[in-house]
């Protein structure tokens, strides 16, 4: 399969082998992980999705796994790595983990994916398809200009020389 993908196939995210694929992201950043997660979170409104994304290095009273709307985010507990987590959730679903796109440009990570027939991508692929979803999003939601056929049809409909008042 390759990269090719359906459109609905969930994806299984290595958070944190994606965010410095991500223009203007850095690991260093302390937000690096909800940045991610707001981006992730605008991607799964436009293509319908549902992500889940694996960080690694929390601490043990922040180990938990929080959903964000169509985003489950997994906050892996210093010790373990999200590379092994996202291989456990991988075995866990067996036959049905071919149903899952894994994300991550992590060698070991997409070879075990393969070998439970997952399709991958790459991270700096999906970051390029990330960004051109939130790209689309922003110039979605910016005013658009009312062409003359639309404002005349305005007028028109609310005008006051059709009102019984004239």
């Amino acid at each position: 399969m390759g990269d090719e993908w359906k459109i609905n196939m969930r994806l299984m995210i290595d958070g944190h082998n994606l965010i410095p694929k991500i223009p203007g992201m850095q690991l260093s950043n302390p937000d690096d992980e909800m940045e991610l997660v707001r981006l992730l979170q605008i991607y799964c409104r436009i293509k319908r999705q549902t992500v889940s994304v694996f960080f690694d290095g929390a601490p043990a009273s922040q180990a938990k796994s929080r959903r964000f709307g169509q985003v489950t985010a997994h906050f892996i507990h210093q010790g373990s790595t999200a590379d092994d987590a996202i291989i456990e959730h991988l075995t866990r679903l067996g036959k049905r983990a071919r149903e899952v796109m894994v994300v991550t440009s992590d060698r070991r990570v997409q070879n075990e994916a393969r070998a439970r027939h997952s399709p991958v991508m790459t991270s700096e692929k999906f970051a390029f398809t990330l960004m051109e979803a939130v790209q689309h999003d922003n110039q979605q939601s910016q005013d658009p200009e009312m062409s003359d056929d639309e404002l005349n049809e305005w007028l028109r409909l609310f005008s006051d020389t059709d009102s019984p008042d004239n």
